[in-house]
């Protein structure tokens, strides 16, 4: 066992969900939009100009708070992050301190291969974006960098957890888990290419039981949850070796290096108080009422992991399919609409063929046309006949194979599954010799695999049965079609 142990807290920023700007009225800018093409006085900081807050975006934050089981606060104020950056006009970044939107709460993960942790929320609150500098290298004559303002004054919620986690493994479950509340609950998209999701880790070690922490460093603006897991293992170990060593962790903040994976120090780490911070004069206290409180819990209404095992316990479906689809708000009532459609009777058993069609062709076919998760039940294949083609595939009239491509036709033609597999040809055939006829060719043509089978290959079964169902077009009973091979070399 290791004689340190890992003490690691996150820091995640999510941009908000809102056309506009957090202290101006400025739109968005698309992710690839031409550089300074939205900017105004007050977010690039001219003299005179006055910030108003975004409304849209102080009940996200609000949204945020009651995914994450945080306690919303009645009031909280704006308040002065100083420093300098060349894409920083005020020279100070509008955030919250001491009296932030949200205070303590708690995002509970799953840990492998089972059990689960709490990690606790020590906080989440408003705040808005810088700009973006790009550098141009080239002769030390030709070097130069350039600023795009146009993120400047984008809302953000920044969400900072307790120092709870212990490994990479679960940095990266607490990361998942995270942004899926976020989208959940409608207050970010979280796309990490385009800059909505961008995550710090503080990091350090500890001797093995010892109450007192190691000296943290921090790790700046990983855009991806494996750069998170890679810069995390690298650390560990770059300071085990540090301090096996008998030398002392510099406490600095680092930068991850993608290519050469690993840190590179680029300051020396900050404190709060070198931030300076004090009350923003130029903006009025928040102030959430209990109204606008339980108006945004209604409106999130059920969170994923309650949603998850309700359809463990109303569906009897197991953790790993109840997980897959809870993954999504969108997916999860696309779901609930697919059983609305099953009989009572038949609901239960119908489910995880449901579960299947919705985890592998309906996932990879949405993803295939980029279909925007809102429109699943507006523009992808019906519920009714979702649950249809699950009813046929249950009551083994349709092979698997088959049951993707009627899958696929029904998507394409909103036709119903039963009319589909007779126009297609495709009813699953289940007459035994039928399928002896067609095992006794797979046979023939597969003397290897035969070979490897009579051998004591079980494996070898497979390319055989492949080969059948081959030969049958897809139309064989697989469990009958097995059934009979066997017999057949065994005989």
């Amino acid at each position: 066992m290791s004689q340190f142990e890992t003490v690691i807290g996150l820091e995640v920023h999510a941009q908000l969900n809102t056309a506009a700007k957090m202290f101006c009225s400025c739109p968005q800018a698309d992710y690839e939009a031409r550089a300074n093409s939205s900017i105004c006085p007050v977010c690039t900081g001219q003299p005179g100009t006055l910030p108003v807050a975004n409304k849209k975006a102080v009940e996200l934050g609000v949204k945020a708070g009651v995914a994450l089981n945080c306690r919303v606060n009645e009031v909280s104020i704006f308040a002065r992050k100083n420093y300098f950056y060349p894409d920083l006009p005020k020279s100070y970044q509008v955030s919250q301190f001491d009296r932030p939107l949200c205070g303590a709460g708690s995002v509970e993960i799953d840990l492998k291969p089972s059990g689960s942790k709490t990690i606790r929320v020590t906080r989440a609150h408003l705040e808005e974006d810088a700009g973006k500098s790009l550098h141009a290298l080239g002769s030390r004559a030709l070097d130069y960098t350039l600023v795009d303002f146009n993120r400047c004054g984008v809302p953000l919620i920044e969400i900072v957890s307790e120092p709870d986690i212990s490994s990479a493994d679960e940095a990266y479950s607490y990361l998942t888990e995270l942004k899926r509340l976020i989208q959940w609950a409608g207050v970010s998209e979280c796309d990490m290419e385009k800059g909505e999701l961008r995550c710090d880790v503080n990091i350090s070690l500890k001797a093995a039981g010892a109450v007192e922490l190691g000296r943290k460093v921090e790790i700046k603006n990983l855009n991806s949850f494996k750069a998170v897991k890679d810069a995390i293992n690298h650390e560990i170990g770059r300071q085990t070796a540090i301090l096996e060593g008998g030398e002392t962790v510099t406490q600095d903040t680092r930068l991850w290096n993608e290519k050469e994976q690993k840190t590179v120090s680029m300051r020396s780490k900050e404190l709060a108080h070198d931030y300076r911070y004090f009350p923003e004069p130029d903006l009025v206290p928040l102030r959430v009422t209990a109204a606008q409180l339980e108006a945004a819990k209604a409106e999130i209404g059920e969170l994923p992991r309650a949603r998850k095992t309700r359809f463990m316990k109303d569906f009897g479906l197991n953790s790993y399919d109840a997980g897959v689809l809870t993954s999504s708000r969108h997916l999860s009532a696309y779901f609930e609409a697919c059983m609305k459609e099953a009989s009572p009777s038949a609901a239960e058993g119908e489910a995880k063929t449901v579960a299947n069609l919705l985890a592998g062709e309906f996932f990879a076919r949405a993803n295939e046309l980029k279909v925007n998760p809102e429109d699943y039940l507006s523009k992808t294949i019906s519920p009714i006949n979702v649950v249809k083609l699950a009813a046929l595939t249950a009551a083994g009239k349709l092979s698997a194979s088959a049951a993707k491509t009627v899958f696929a036709a029904s998507w394409e033609t909103g036709k119903d599954p039963e009319i589909l597999l007779g126009e297609l040809g495709l009813a699953q055939v289940n007459d035994a010799a039928q399928i002896e006829a067609w095992a006794k060719e797979a046979i023939a043509a597969s003397p290897a695999a035969v070979d490897d089978f009579k051998k004591g290959n079980i494996k070898a079964l497979g390319p055989i049965v492949g080969m059948m169902m081959k030969k049958s077009k897809g139309k064989a009973n697989p469990k009958l079609a097995n059934e009979i091979i066997k017999k057949l070399l065994v005989g």
